[in-house]
């Protein structure tokens, strides 16, 4: 498979992201800066080693997708906070060895068509605003002066919505469109200047301590933009995943068209929807576990040091369009422990602080972070860090696999108490010491060649000693 990019750099990344990136993540969604510091400690305690925040620049507006429309990047200052809240929490977390990760926006800026007709970044009214409180907004400053504009028209694609959703060209060139009468989020064109201010913002935030970065809209974003503004310095000792979302994996026309060409053409690593939608099809009514049972072999997972796993992403439950991917609690919970329990990928968990009036389920996934079924799973993630996995056995109900002589993950999807029998002479794993379940604190011990698991209905069980 030919990649632009240097062998020993791909080496060196290689070696980096098997070693660094299967830590989970907490994706600490729309939470304030101050609120992340404040829980630094308790985050470390879970065991969660790094934080997804919201993105860090200028903007305005109380919804949640307006932290994703850029007025400028040149300034930390939004309703979740601001330069020095940012800052905080990153020291907060280092003192606690969890590392920060950015969410960064370089499609688009945001849509201000209802405000005025230029296409100036930021507005005069935020310039204004920059100049009646010009010590205020120069400690909120990354870079650049303030008392100009970034972007002006000729840094934009021309206006115009994207219609032609499977060919590459359409999607990477005009605009996001909310529906009829939109004029959309002006789209940046990559030409030196925006590259050159995109470069200035991330290395600005690499100083300030950022260990990774999840890019934003990065399927709406060219090859040639990402490689332009990714650079070897700014790459260098980061976590860089994109959201590129897909039906399926190979063979998959959203992936062939989008996915499998940003993996090729990139060093990054990329959310792993061909895995995500092999789990909705295994824990669907008529699905199979065998269908989880080595799902990268047949092209339905990613590569297990390039993959951001999850069971849920913030677009999922606060879009209408996703909701239908929302899966039943049961099987989100039981899809942790596959996630968590296997061997490769990062492990993203996702919990929100959405406002009262933006929640649609009830704060179903606001405290998902710290539940004690959560911790249990991570304290098992952590302990087999870096051993392999032997897939025992997987029927329609049943999947059953091992982390070396460590570690046994057994998950039931069905409504009856499932057991297997282990032939513990094929698959190793250690005698008259007692196994417990993180998850139940009940025990196993094996004491003879063939050793019966049972799990109750509906559940998992992760054992180590």
């Amino acid at each position: 498979m030919k990649r632009n990019y240097p062998f020993a750099l791909a080496i060196s990344l290689f070696i980096y992201s098997a070693t660094a990136h299967a830590e989970a993540i907490l994706h600490a969604f729309n939470w304030p800066y101050q609120l992340v510091e404040a829980r630094a400690e308790h985050i470390a305690e879970a065991g969660y080693k790094k934080v997804l925040v919201a993105p860090a620049m200028k903007s305005s507006g109380t919804e949640w997708w307006a932290r994703y429309q850029p007025q400028d990047l040149r300034v930390i200052d939004s309703p979740l906070g601001n330069k020095q809240d940012f800052q905080a929490m990153i020291t907060a977390l280092d003192q606690h060895g969890v590392a920060v990760y950015a969410d960064v926006v370089l499609n688009h800026m945001a849509n201000e068509s209802g405000l005025r007709d230029d296409l100036n970044y930021p507005s005069t009214h935020v310039l204004e605003h920059y100049a009646q409180n010009q010590e205020a907004f120069e400690q909120q400053t990354l870079f650049g002066q303030l008392s100009q504009h970034l972007f002006s028209s000729t840094d934009f694609h021309p206006e115009g919505c994207i219609t032609q959703w499977h060919d590459p060209g359409h999607v990477q060139y005009w605009r996001l469109c909310g529906g009829e009468g939109d004029a959309g989020l002006p789209d940046l064109d990559p030409n030196q200047w925006v590259v050159e201010q995109q470069r200035t913002y991330l290395s600005a935030l690499k100083a300030m301590g950022v260990k990774g970065f999840r890019v934003d809209a990065v399927k709406h974003m060219s090859m040639y933009h990402i490689n332009q503004v990714f650079t070897d310095a700014i790459r260098e000792g980061m976590h860089i995943f994109g959201e590129v979302i897909t039906s399926g994996g190979a063979g998959d026309q959203s992936y062939e068209a989008f996915l499998l060409p940003y993996l090729q053409q990139t060093t990054h690593s990329a959310y792993d929807f061909p895995l995500f939608s092999q789990i909705r099809r295994a824990f669907s009514f008529q699905g199979s576990l065998t269908q989880l049972h080595h799902p990268e072999s047949v092209g339905q997972a990613l590569d297990k040091h390039r993959a951001i796993t999850f069971t849920i992403t913030h677009d999922i439950p606060t879009n209408d369009g996703f909701r239908y991917q929302i899966m039943d609690p049961t099987d989100e919970a039981l899809a942790y422990a596959y996630i968590l329990g296997k061997d490769g990928g990062s492990p993203l968990i996702y919990s929100d602080e959405l406002s009262a009036n933006e929640d649609k389920d009830n704060g179903r996934w606001q405290g998902v972070w710290k539940q004690p079924a959560m911790k249990a799973m991570l304290r098992f993630h952590n302990a087999m860090h870096g051993k392999p996995m032997t897939v025992i056995g997987s029927t329609q109900c049943l999947l059953l696999f091992t982390r070396d002589q460590a570690g046994i993950v057994a998950i039931n999807k069905c409504g009856e108490p499932q057991s297997y029998t282990i032939n513990t002479r094929e698959y190793p794993l250690n005698w008259y010491r007692p196994y417990y379940d993180v998850l139940s604190d009940a025990t196993n011990t094996i004491s003879s060649g063939f050793h019966t698991i049972t799990i109750p209905a509906r559940s998992a069980q992760m054992y180590m000693h």
